[in-house]
């Protein structure tokens, strides 16, 4: 996984369901559909959250995904034996915890003085977003920002916010990040809400 440009899905139950047979299939159609290399379960409404966590990290095993993460809950990914955990930006203080925990720690970050933070921390990755205009998450960092990132910083860069389709992807590479993160850009029409 050193050099290779990763391509890194994020659940969304407004995609993929709450429903435990539903979210696996549609899960397993996006990871049948798009190289994957690092995949996260975010879903901050679910009440049978564990579950369907649990369907997550065995599914992307089955599709020998590299990087296997839990969103916010360092804890929840330890006890499934995932890789690791994706923070949020208000989880800098857990950063070191997870750490201990001997897990892959990636932290959401939204601007050089978080990335700053996150390298300082020993975190392994971060995102930066939103690089492209997406629904509701302010103003877009643009592809000049995200290079001028990726060249102040030696912590691992990856792009999110906005994602949608191969250009974007392409633009991405070019500004040397690690890779792009989307939770749209691996959800298509195929597999239409249900």
């Amino acid at each position: 996984m050193e050099n290779a440009f990763l391509s890194y899905l994020i659940t969304d139950p407004k995609y993929y369901s709450s429903n435990p047979k539903q979210f696996r299939e549609k899960l397993i159609h996006a990871l049948d559909s798009h190289p994957v290399n690092m995949a996260c379960f975010r879903d901050k409404e679910s009440s049978n959250f564990e579950v369907l966590a649990k369907i997550f990290v065995d599914t992307c095993r089955d599709f020998q995904v590299e990087t296997i993460l839990i969103n916010g809950n360092y804890a929840l990914a330890s006890k499934l034996d995932a890789t690791g955990v994706h923070l949020t930006s208000e989880q800098f203080d857990e950063i070191t915890q997870a750490k201990a925990k001997d897990l892959f720690v990636i932290i959401s970050c939204h601007s050089f003085e978080e990335i700053q933070k996150a390298q300082d921390l020993h975190a392994d990755a971060v995102t930066f977003s939103p690089i492209f205009d997406t629904p509701n998450k302010g103003k877009a960092k643009g592809i000049d920002l995200l290079k001028e990132a990726t060249q102040l910083y030696d912590i691992d860069i990856i792009a999110l916010g906005g994602i949608i389709n191969k250009e974007e992807i392409q633009k991405i590479k070019k500004a040397k990040a690690k890779g792009f993160a989307s939770i749209r850009y691996f959800i298509d029409e195929l597999i239409p809400l249900l």
